[in-house]
């Protein structure tokens, strides 16, 4: 049986592999040999335990290798990372220590996440080191990494921009460029950019462009800047299961502890398999399990063969009922006592998230796959579903009376089996009537009031009933994080993933406009990548001669507002400000906007 391996760990490639064979005990030829890969980035995919490349693996890699430019049609969960990146491990030069590879995404998070796959691709290289260029972060750690002499980029168009004309990025040793997810680069308004930034590079680079569709921009660009491209073309299988039922459940990153609680209490499964981002994670949500009463256990690649197998079977034989594992530690689990899969961290793609859900359900039974999504993953959760085909119903984190009800509920149980003389080794529930009839005797108290005492005797200190979720935030407040940062963040930022975008809107002013020959797309990208903004977020703009009105969120935070006064578009910082401030400084009065009203929800035409 072959099974996808899917590397969706912080610290492991995002990018699936297949592994030949994960039930045979023989080690299997690697495939990735024959491609002509460097030996060490070989070691490492061995060590990785992966060892059959996946179709655009197989017909990029040698492509690039030998020199050739490709144009290629694949979506995310093909594998792709892993096709531009070995083979530019495979051709760096650790001994110059400057920018040889450049590789641009249009979000922030995809860079992290292609920057971190390379990262984990190149342990055994130990002096190739990678730089993350995007917006929203600060630019002190980002220049270090470049003055130490990084060799690789990834970055984002509109921060890759801003350290080119401010002299802090050089192109000239630059010999492999890879556009990522072109069309949704394009789409966000980065086409001048882009242009821009291949204008700068070498005559003789060499270029990798993927994209999910092929649309004509995407074409013109290839055959403007591409050299005589091979093209390949890959469709990714994403099919799940129809006997597993899948909801999703809008969670704040700080709740999801005790919405996974709720989840597990309320739920009729046999064993459940939750899923996680890092190893960290696995044991991070174990704990919080075990404290909560779960008979939980870790499983990742700290873990020895002799433990996985040990943790394995105590999952089959009902020691443990909770598997809390990431997509690698978990390559080859096949437990039919699984029944219900939560992703506690929505996979990147949808091809991590077909595996995944792919644990349950099987053999003709039916399944259930819950995966928690915060606020600025609903897209990624969209996209998923229009991939798979297959929708996935909302749901709510359980109520505290639905809880209580089940615990109260369950307890009631645990209380009949001892009446019914359940023999579980110990004493007979006869020694305890004779110890009960004595201390009533004794004491006088009320036998309903002993009962209770005993109860509560019994729950060991922990509370039978659990209390009320603490209510979200009021949007806009400083201290809300609703998403955990990336490795190498520090410290995230406000953004639209950490405060509730509000129904209205009003017209802020930038200090850009004509005179600068902005254009709308770079005034999107801009504001899209720094305030972490989805771009149908962003309403009508109106270019005039010196300055820029566009329509936002009403609700914008001040930190984001700050943040967008300092972002430069044009080769300008944008000094964002409400228009009506502006009118109250004494600019004017606030001109009126061009076309017609709009929901600010629909996208707009630029």
């Amino acid at each position: 049986m072959t099974h996808a391996a899917v590397l969706s760990d912080s610290d492991l490639p995002l990018d699936p592999f297949v592994d030949s064979d994960d039930a045979s005990t023989d080690e299997p030829a690697n495939g990735f040999v024959a491609l002509g890969l460097d030996d060490r980035v070989i070691s490492t995919l061995v060590e990785q335990g992966f060892h059959t490349p996946t179709p655009i693996q197989s017909e990029t890699i040698p492509l690039l290798l030998s020199g050739r430019d490709v144009l290629g049609l694949a979506q995310t969960g093909t594998g792709k990372t892993a096709a531009f990146a070995l083979p530019l491990l495979s051709r760096i030069d650790p001994s110059v220590r400057a920018p040889q590879a450049l590789i641009l995404t249009p979000t922030r998070e995809l860079a992290i996440q292609v920057a971190e796959a390379i990262e984990s691709f190149a342990t055994a290289l130990p002096h190739v080191h990678v730089v993350q260029l995007y917006g929203g972060a600060p630019y002190g750690p980002q220049l270090s990494s470049l003055r130490r002499g990084a060799q690789i980029v990834v970055g984002t168009p509109g921060r890759v921009a801003d350290h080119l004309e401010k002299s802090t990025l050089n192109l000239t040793d630059v010999g492999y460029f890879v556009l990522d997810e072109a069309d949704e680069m394009l789409q966000m308004g980065f086409l001048e950019e882009v242009e821009n930034i291949f204008g700068l590079l070498p005559a003789d680079r060499q270029v990798a462009l993927f994209s999910a569709t092929m649309p004509t921009a995407i074409r013109e660009v290839s055959r403007k800047h591409l050299n005589a491209p091979a093209e390949v073309s890959i469709k990714g299988k994403t099919t799940t299961a129809a006997n597993t039922r899948q909801r999703y459940v809008v969670v704040p990153e700080r709740q999801k502890a005790d919405a996974l609680a709720r989840i597990l209490q309320v739920e009729d499964f046999d064993a459940a398999l939750v899923f996680v981002r890092t190893r960290q994670n696995t044991t991070d949500v174990t704990e919080a399990l075990n404290r909560r009463g779960f008979s939980s256990v870790a499983i990742s690649g700290d873990l020895s063969q002799v433990q996985r197998e040990k943790t394995i079977a105590d999952l089959r034989s009902g020691k443990i009922d909770v598997l809390v594992a990431t997509d690698v530690a978990a390559r080859g689990l096949d437990v039919e006592r699984i029944t219900l899969v939560v992703n506690h961290d929505l996979p990147t793609d949808p091809e991590s998230y077909v595996h995944r859900i792919g644990r349950t359900g099987r053999a003709g039974r039916s399944g259930d796959a819950i995966s928690f999504v915060t606020r600025g993953q609903i897209r990624l959760m969209r996209a998923i579903e229009n991939t798979t085909r297959q929708k996935a119903e909302e749901m709510s984190v359980p109520g505290t009376d639905e809880v209580n009800a089940r615990r109260r509920s369950r307890f009631a149980t645990r209380i009949t089996a001892e009446l019914e003389g359940h023999d579980d080794g110990g004493d007979s529930i006869d020694v305890f009537r004779r110890v009960i009839d004595e201390y009533v005797a004794e004491h006088d108290v009320d036998p309903l009031a002993l009962a209770a005492a005993l109860a509560k005797m019994a729950q060991g200190g922990k509370p039978l009933l659990v209390d009320e979720l603490p209510v979200a935030p009021v949007r806009g407040d400083k201290r809300v994080r609703d998403d955990k940062p990336g490795r190498g963040q520090g410290k995230r930022p406000t953004t639209a993933s950490s405060w509730n975008v509000g129904s209205g809107t009003d017209t802020y002013r930038i200090e850009v406009g004509h005179n600068q020959r902005v254009k709308p797309g770079a005034i999107v990208g801009a504001i899209a990548n720094e305030a972490g903004l989805d771009s149908a977020h962003i309403g009508h703009i109106d270019i005039r001669t010196d300055h820029t009105l566009v329509e936002l969120p009403a609700d914008v935070p001040e930190p984001v507002v700050k943040r967008l006064q300092r972002a430069r578009v044009a080769g300008r910082p944008m000094g964002l400000r409400r228009a009506s401030d502006s009118d109250r400084a004494g600019s004017g009065p606030r001109p009126e906007r061009r076309g017609p009203s709009r929901d600010r929800r629909e996208r707009p035409t630029r």
